[in-house]
C-alpha cells in the first residue's frame, strides 16, 4: 500500500482523556488502520476544517467518524458534509462511516435515520452477518461482538444498499453501498477503557440515566469485542482487498 492516502473526517471534539492517552479520536482510527507507507490526514469537520476540492481526488479513501451531534440535523457542517458524501459516491472513492459516520451515510444516499424506538444500545454488541461473498472471502464467523454507543439507528436505507449485518435492538447494523461504502453502526476502533470513559461523561452530563451507565458498566466486564476481525475487515474493505 505504499505511498497510499486516506483521510479520517472528524465529526466530534476530542476529550482531555482520549486526547491524553490515544492522541484523540485521529489517533484511535490511525492505531486501527494506517499501515507502513501510508499517509492519513485529519480534517476537524465539525470545525468546519474540510478538504479543499482540489484536494479530494488525491485520496483513496475517507472515514467518517462518530459524533455527539445528530445526523438529521441541518447544522452548517453537517449539510456540508452531506454535500462532500455526495461528491465522493459520485467519484466511487471508497468510505467507511461509523456509528455517526454510518448513519449520515445514508442520509447523504436518500435513506431516513431517527431515534430508536428502543432507546441507548450501550455495551458489547452481538452482530449477525448475512451470508455474503464478503464475509466468506475474510473467513468470518457468522456474528462479531462490536463495541456500541448510540440511540439513533437507520430506519430507511438507500436504494441499492445492502444490509451486511443486524443485531437484535439494531436492523441494520452494517450495510454496504455499491463496491466503495460502507457504514457500521458500532465502533470497531473503540477499547473498552474508551467506552468506560464516555459512559462516564454520558452519566455525568445527564445524557444517560445512572442505573443505565451502572448496568452497561457490568455488564461490559464480561463480554469482549472482536476487535481483530473487524480491524481486518474495515481494513481489507478500504484497501481494496474486498
Amino acid at each position: 500500500m505504499e505511498g497510499r492516502k486516506f483521510a479520517v473526517l472528524l465529526c466530534a471534539e476530542d476529550s482531555d482523556y482520549v486526547m491524553n492517552n490515544y492522541g484523540g479520536y485521529y489517533g484511535v482510527y490511525a492505531r486501527m488502520l494506517k499501515e507502513e507507507g501510508e499517509t492519513w490526514d485529519e480534517f476537524k469537520v465539525a470545525r468546519g476544517e474540510f478538504p479543499a476540492d482540489d484536494e479530494v481526488a488525491e485520496y483513496d479513501g475517507f472515514v467518517i467518524t462518530g459524533s455527539c451531534s445528530d445526523a438529521d440535523s441541518n447544522e452548517i457542517w453537517i449539510c456540508k458534509l452531506v454535500v462532500l458524501l455526495r461528491r465522493l459516491d459520485a467519484m466511487k472513492k471508497k468510505i467507511l462511516g461509523i456509528c455517526f459516520g454510518h448513519q449520515i451515510l445514508v442520509r447523504a444516499l436518500g435513506g431516513r435515520i431517527g431515534r430508536s424506538t428502543t432507546g441507548w444500545d450501550i455495551g458489547v454488541t452481538k452482530i449477525h452477518l448475512q451470508k455474503s461473498q464478503i464475509f466468506t472471502s475474510l473467513k468470518m464467523p457468522p456474528s462479531l461482538s462490536v463495541i456500541e454507543c448510540h440511540r439513533d439507528e437507520v430506519t430507511e436505507l438507500p436504494q441499492e444498499a445492502e444490509i451486511l449485518g443486524w443485531s437484535n435492538k439494531t436492523r441494520v447494523e452494517m450495510f454496504t453501498y455499491g463496491n466503495h461504502i460502507m457504514g457500521i453502526q458500532g465502533h470497531p476502533e473503540y477499547t473498552k477503557d474508551i467506552l468506560l470513559h464516555l459512559i462516564h461523561r454520558l452519566s455525568n452530563n445527564g445524557l444517560i440515566e445512572v442505573s443505565l451507565a451502572k448496568d452497561a458498566k457490568f455488564k461490559l466486564e464480561a463480554v469482549e469485542p472482536d476487535r481483530e476481525a473487524w480491524k481486518k475487515l474495515c481494513n481489507c474493505f478500504l484497501k481494496g482487498g474486498l
